[in-house]
């Protein structure tokens, strides 16, 4: 026997578009106004869990929101001539975004990576129009990254109006994420603590001060992987893309961190897919690490703590790698299950790590006469 469906008529159509978003005119009007998704049982122990911000659920991603901005600002301050090239160095995510950001303003844009980028990456840039530039040889002192951006400035020199966004040092990358701030207090109301990867440091910087403007007792923990030197740890390969760096961004801000983290690339793996088998929302390197601190914090904080962590993007980039048994098994990252808990050390100096590392000390590694001064808040 069939039952009609009932449905309720609203008094006036215009209630039928409250919750829908307003229909866009330009791909710049997709990004922002990201969803936050519960994690809890079965990724963290049972009662506890975390907020997620689904930054994935933008076009291309975390730093669509910094590429847009850069170039508009750079746009009204004359910086960024009208139809002038991008140029800019970045792993991929950065190059989605300009790429957005040179359709939405009319600009070229060139992207110099490295032979790591994935071929989806490679591919996808090349369908939005951007040319991809990739280096052959690291640089000896600081690597992939340095030999990009040693390229940046010989494309530079050879197009005079083109326009760098030098997302390493320029404070517009960490002006773009104050409306993400300010949509995590709309969602949530309140946040105890905030868990974030930490690569150039925009992202970092820009949502945790803000944050902490509005909840000054906000703990901010942030995650890198091994390999890196931003906080203080001696560069080494990195399999992981996404956070990390082998050069010292100025966009880091080392007075806003609680604590650091450091992370292994086999246990973001084992987070990244636990994540996506059982919730179904996940993403790549630094999600996993992301994920994996703050499904600690859930357990070890008083219950009551809201915990927020944000998810960079999403997985699709990844299929290759991350969710790829062949790739995993090559480069030794499955079959390792992660302690319940951090290693812990005095100082990001104190010796190398290989795996989860926990530091409460931190500091600045480039601070005035090579005795960098602590920086991380008293009494947390």
């Amino acid at each position: 026997m069939n039952h009609p469906i009932r449905t309720s008529v609203p008094a006036c159509p215009a209630q039928l578009l409250a919750d829908a978003k307003r229909p866009m005119r330009t791909p710049a009007g997709l990004v922002g106004d990201t969803p936050v998704l519960w994690i809890g049982e079965p990724f963290t122990a049972a009662g506890r869990g975390f907020w997620a911000k689904l930054e994935g659920h933008n076009p291309g991603g975390i730093k669509d929101r910094t590429a847009l901005h850069m170039v508009r600002v750079a746009r009204e301050r004359g910086r960024l001539l009208p139809g002038a090239r991008i140029v800019e160095s970045t792993s991929g995510t950065l190059g989605l975004g300009l790429a957005l950001a040179g359709a939405t303003f009319g600009h070229p844009v060139t992207v110099v990576t490295d032979p790591a980028i994935e071929p989806l990456m490679t591919g996808l840039l090349t369908a939005y129009g951007s040319e991809v530039d990739v280096v052959t040889t690291p640089h000896p002192v600081g690597g992939w990254q340095e030999a990009r951006r040693h390229r940046v400035e010989e494309l530079l020199a050879a197009h005079p109006d083109a326009w760098c966004p030098d997302q390493y040092d320029n404070p517009d990358n960490v002006a773009a994420y104050a409306p993400l701030a300010h949509e995590l207090v709309a969602q949530l109301g309140r946040i105890d603590s905030l868990v974030v990867s930490v690569g150039t440091g925009g992202h970092s910087a820009g949502i945790g001060s803000v944050l902490r403007g509005f909840f000054p007792g906000l703990r901010v923990a942030g995650v890198d992987t091994t390999g890196s030197t931003i906080f203080g740890q001696p560069a080494a390969p990195r399999l992981m893309r996404g956070l990390g760096s082998s050069i010292h961004p100025r966009n880091v801000a080392y007075d806003l961190f609680d604590e650091v983290h450091w992370v292994a690339a086999p246990e973001a793996v084992w987070a990244a897919r636990l994540l996506a088998r059982d919730h179904y929302a996940t993403g790549g390197w630094s999600v996993g690490a992301v994920a994996l601190v703050a499904r600690w914090l859930a357990r070890t904080l008083p219950a009551e703590e809201r915990i927020v962590a944000v998810f960079p993007d999403g997985p699709q980039r990844y299929v290759g790698t991350v969710f790829d048994d062949t790739y995993c098994r090559e480069h030794g990252l499955l079959g390792h299950l992660p302690a319940d808990d951090p290693e812990e050390i005095g100082d990001p100096g104190e010796r190398t790590v290989s795996r989860w590392t926990r530091c409460t000390r931190v500091v600045d590694p480039l601070a005035v006469g090579g005795d960098a001064p602590e920086l991380a808040r008293a009494g947390r």
